[in-house]
This record gives structure tokens, C-alpha cells and sequence, in this order.
């Protein structure tokens, strides 16, 4: 996994609509990149709406908000739509990026073991360092922990 203080990986994602979206794109600004498990599951619906929520609140303090999964591009643009979400969600099907940023793991439920993204949130600075590291992520009020740090 990769470490605060270290350069953010690069990467180049597509999103609900299918169009490129690099970590370079945002180069001088504050990012929140946040890896979620899968569109319209409770817990990844609370954590997106409360950013979409506040979201005014965190474009004040100069910061993009991104959200990955490995939904595809169809499901982001439902996900995206239903729920008037007024931030990009990137679809990383292969898991490469979530693979860059040690994200993906092993996991578990009722017994069975498979493959998934950690609910993960970095927050990356000006400079593309990442800054801070917010690790299996309890969704609901999340989004104070990263406005109070910007």
C-alpha cells in the first residue's frame, strides 16, 4: 500500500460517461480519491451521498472529490443519476489502480473469501502527495474527518 508523504500514483480511469479522467487533470489541487466497494449498496450510498451533500463544502476548500470502483461505466451512470452525485466516478474493472494504491484485498462474507476493494479514502495534496490515509472507512460521517483535515 502506498504511504502519506509518498507521490500519488498515476492513473487514467474512465468514468460514468466513458471519458478519460487522470490523476494529472487535477495537477495544483486537493483531491479526494476514494475507493468504494460497489454502486448502490447501502454503505457506498451513504459515504457518496454525504459528499455530494457537502459537497459545496469541500469545492470552498479547493478539493476535487473522486470516487473508484470496478462497476462498470453503466452502473456509475445509474449510481450517478439516481442519487445526483456532482462528482466523477471512475470504473477501474481490472482493479489495476486499486492494485496501485493497495486497496485491493482479500475478503470475506458468510464464509467465503474473494477479492475486493477496502473501503479506502486518500487525500491528496496541491503538490500530488498523498497528505493523508483514511483506512477501512465507516461511511456514515466520514466526510467530517476529511473536511475538518483541509
Amino acid at each position: 500500500m502506498v504511504k502519506e508523504g509518498q507521490k500519488a500514483p498515476a492513473f487514467a480511469l474512465p468514468d460514468e460517461s466513458g471519458f478519460d479522467v487522470a490523476l494529472s487533470d487535477f495537477a495544483g489541487k486537493r483531491i479526494v480519491l476514494y475507493f468504494y466497494p460497489r454502486d448502490m449498496t447501502p454503505g457506498c450510498t451513504i459515504e457518496a451521498c454525504s459528499f455530494r451533500d457537502y459537497h459545496a463544502k469541500f469545492k470552498e476548500r479547493g478539493a476535487v472529490i473522486l470516487g473508484v470502483s470496478t462497476d462498470g461505466q453503466r452502473s456509475h451512470a445509474k449510481f450517478k443519476e439516481a442519487h445526483g452525485l456532482p462528482f466523477a466516478l471512475l470504473s477501474d474493472k481490472s482493479a489495476s489502480v486499486c492494485r496501485k494504491y493497495g486497496v485491493w484485498k482479500k475478503k470475506k462474507f458468510m464464509g467465503k473469501e474473494y477479492m475486493g476493494i477496502e473501503r479506502t479514502t486518500f487525500v491528496i495534496d496541491e503538490a500530488g502527495k498523498i497528505s493523508k490515509i483514511f483506512k477501512r472507512v465507516q461511511p456514515l460521517g466520514h466526510w467530517k474527518e476529511i473536511l475538518a483535515l483541509l
